[in-house]
């Protein structure tokens, strides 16, 4: 199974949200995934914000989860020299066994262009880094995804999935 993840904080609280999927072409989500968490710690001044690892690792422990491959809203490196960002946290508190590909809307200064992915002419290219895959395939994997638009379908579900009040 495929899981993509993302995770929307909102002061105190946070709401995880995945889906999964079989395909990487897959136009929907064979099932979804909903925690809300009352209480999340604040971020550290000046350190990197790791609240979202807690917050997936729960997701995965209390559904019972052990996805092939996941898919997060964010970055595993922070730069061309891969500073370890929250994916890359994630893919070294699962064992290093589970690849990791974050995907972000906006770039880092010390992201280059080879981490970049046009999904949509004359629209900004999505920013891919990862861990556990290679960069290609990675890439590759983004591409595949369903959804003609700049942002593929599954990780439009998940932001709209931890951003609903209702449920």
């Amino acid at each position: 199974m495929k899981l993509i993840v993302t995770v929307q904080f909102d002061g105190t609280q946070a709401t995880v949200a995945a889906a999964a999927c079989e395909d990487w072409d897959a136009a929907e989500a064979t099932k979804t995934y909903v925690l809300r968490l009352a209480q999340v710690d604040k971020p550290v001044r000046g350190s990197l914000d790791l609240r979202g690892l807690q917050c997936v690792m729960q997701l995965l422990r209390e559904h019972s989860l052990a996805p092939e491959i996941l898919m997060l809203d964010g970055f595993v490196h922070l730069d061309a020299h891969e500073a370890p960002g929250l994916g890359q946290h994630l893919h070294q508190a699962l064992g290093g066994k589970v690849p990791v590909i974050g995907v972000s809307k906006k770039g880092l200064p010390g992201l280059t262009s080879q981490f970049e992915v046009l999904r949509e002419d004359e629209a900004p290219p999505l920013w891919v880094t990862c861990a556990g895959i290679d960069i290609g395939a990675a890439k590759a994997r983004l591409r595949a995804m369903h959804g003609r638009k700049r942002v593929p379908t599954l990780l439009k579900l998940v932001a709209r999935l931890a951003r609903r009040e209702d449920g």
